[in-house]
């Protein structure tokens, strides 16, 4: 079995983990709300990973989801992870949500529709329930039918998805927002 490595990180919206080995990911864990659960955590999933240094591709994606936490729109999808560790069904599911922008969402039906299974909604869900590396494959942007969010298995779930989706800012929904229809105006002038 290869050398497993970790990194945990803090963002701006918790504690992060990384997890790798032979030059690819094979963990990602999402914010945890402290240090002490992030390592109880990893020490649950990889028991054999020890802890070191990032560089390379690591320091490179954990640059990336630091900034991602603070706002600026980023791209993971060019990552590296070890996609072929999960079934046929659930890679076909990741690959769909690695092309999902930042800003962007899908939903499970959508999901299903591109793999070619429209009935998989649910399956959809429980594939990226599953999912390895959230953040890097970013299951947070695929949503329930109708603007619902869905589930979603970080520390926090749903709140913590949602605050993923505003920091990208993201749109839930097709409906239109309340302020969306309103022409752009600047603030008036302080006299």
């Amino acid at each position: 079995m290869a050398t497993q490595h970790f990194h945990l990180f803090d963002t701006a919206i918790g504690t992060c983990a990384l997890i790798w080995a032979e030059g690819r990911f094979i963990g990602a864990q999402l914010p945890e709300r402290d240090e002490d659960t992030a390592r109880r955590r990893l020490a649950r999933r990889f028991p054999e990973a020890d802890e070191v240094e990032p560089e390379g591709f690591v320091a490179e994606a954990v640059a990336g989801i630091r900034a991602l936490f603070e706002g600026e729109k980023r791209d993971l999808s060019h990552l590296p992870v070890a996609l072929e560790t999960v079934s046929d069904f659930n890679r076909k599911v990741y690959e769909i949500a690695l092309s999902i922008p930042p800003g962007e969402t899908l939903t499970y039906g959508e999901v299903a529709q591109r793999i070619g299974d429209p009935g998989a909604a649910r399956a959809v869900g429980v594939a990226l329930g599953q999912n390895p590396w959230p953040i890097i494959v970013p299951c947070h942007r695929v949503l329930a039918a109708g603007g619902k969010t869905g589930g979603f298995s970080a520390d926090g779930g749903v709140e913590t998805k949602l605050r993923i989706l505003t920091i990208e800012k993201a749109r839930t929904s097709q409906e239109p927002g309340l302020f969306d229809a309103l022409p752009l105006a600047a603030k008036p002038a302080r006299r």
